[in-house]
């Protein structure tokens, strides 16, 4: 069997699926698209990649099927899903992801056309592993699709930990050894075995404080945003880039398609030339409506403001982020011999909850020179209090 040297886990054996997996076009492809997208704009060092990251899923899932004692054709088809799980990824990762959910109707973990098309579905084939198990695994169906994707995944476990280590921030740093040998089943659930409430704790803890402190920085939210509306107007262009050929890039197919056709924004993002956060306000100071707002309703808004500060429309963007959820609190555990979600069996959970609510933040980004214009439109428009101002 190969091997692979991880910064993570240290030393990765991959079985000759796996092995042969690697070496497909589709899989290579992940090499060059970035773990953390634009959050390396601010964590210089982040510059770890999709490749290495399925890499360390593979490997957890490796060794929580051993836990499990799951074995034979039902954990090799684990096994593929977890090292592919994230193959249908666009360019950037999740910063285009909705774009490419409004162009195309699908998200990334929606991969069986991926497998088909990329001679992926050839290569499980010749393993007698069944490509439409594994998009089903991805999609975390069944009993097993809960490792895969679900509150207790080897996806979460290993992303935490990877990126606390690659940007150097501690706080995603959890005991991802024992959530893997205290996963159970009953009565085909996933669950953390007795005496794990403080173990599922301090993967929730952990996610809360790499979402404010990572995930959500601001500058990393700026940057997307841009990118965001840069690959919007890529993609409208007449005779441009089709949305199956967008979704196909890696990071760099993108900044130079952006330079070229979109020379302003992707230049911007290219230099870090990041436009500035004009309004930044919580969700205590920001009309409920203003949550709810739609992708239209956001391009909508933009066009008023822009046109109320006298500037191009291009140098508004208004970011409203969904509302704060923690999927974790959901997991669950086993207590005095029953099971229980992790929000009932933890007093924490509120407390972090009540925290994901502070942090949320409705953002409206313009240029340096055009802040103040933009503020005071964006103000008005949206009906928000003067001290959300930057």
């Amino acid at each position: 069997m190969n091997a692979i040297k991880d910064s993570v886990h240290d030393w990765i054996t991959l079985s000759p699926v796996a092995a042969d997996l690697l070496d497909t076009p589709a899989f290579q492809r992940l090499r060059h698209i970035k773990q953390l997208s634009t959050v390396r704009l601010v964590y210089p060092s982040a510059s770890h990649t999709r490749f290495e990251h399925s890499l360390g899923v593979y490997h957890l899932a490796e060794q929580a099927l051993s836990h499990l004692r799951v074995d034979g054709d039902r954990a090799d088809h684990v096994r593929a899903a977890a090292l592919l799980h994230d193959v249908g990824h666009g360019p950037y990762g999740h910063q285009t992801e909705e774009v490419i959910m409004r162009r195309a109707g699908r998200h990334h973990d929606e991969i069986g056309d991926v497998i088909e098309n990329c001679g992926i579905a050839d290569t499980l084939r010749s393993h007698d592993l069944s490509p439409t198990r594994v998009a089903e695994l991805v999609r975390g169906e069944g009993e097993l699709g809960q490792l895969v994707s679900g509150e207790l995944d080897v996806d979460r476990m290993d992303y935490l930990v990877r990126d606390a280590h690659h940007t150097g921030v501690p706080y995603g740093s959890i005991d991802h050894g024992r959530l893997v040998r205290s996963l159970r089943y009953r009565d085909g659930e996933l669950v953390l075995a007795e005496g794990n409430v403080r173990t599922a704790e301090s993967l929730l803890l952990a996610r809360g404080l790499m979402n404010g402190i990572v995930y959500r920085h601001h500058v990393s939210r700026i940057a997307g945003s841009m990118l965001e509306r840069a690959a919007e107007a890529l993609l409208d262009r007449e005779n441009g880039v089709g949305i199956d050929e967008f979704a196909r890039m890696a990071d760099h197919d993108l900044l130079v398609a952006l330079g070229e056709y979109v020379p302003d924004l992707g230049g911007r993002i290219e230099r870090r030339d990041l436009y500035k956060r004009a309004v930044w306000a919580g969700l205590s100071d920001t009309p409920a409506h203003l949550v709810e707002l739609t992708h239209d309703d956001e391009r909508a808004a933009e066009r008023e403001i822009a046109d109320r500060a006298g500037v191009e429309e291009s140098e508004v963007i208004v970011d409203v982020p969904r509302r704060p959820s923690m999927k974790e609190s959901n997991a669950r555990v086993v207590v005095g011999g029953v099971v229980q979600r992790l929000e009932e069996a933890s007093g924490l959970v509120g407390a972090i909850r009540a925290a994901q609510r502070d942090g949320w933040r409705l953002g409206v980004f313009a240029p340096e020179g055009e802040r103040d214009a933009v503020a005071s439109a964006a103000v008005d428009v949206l009906g928000l209090p003067e001290r959300v101002r930057r």
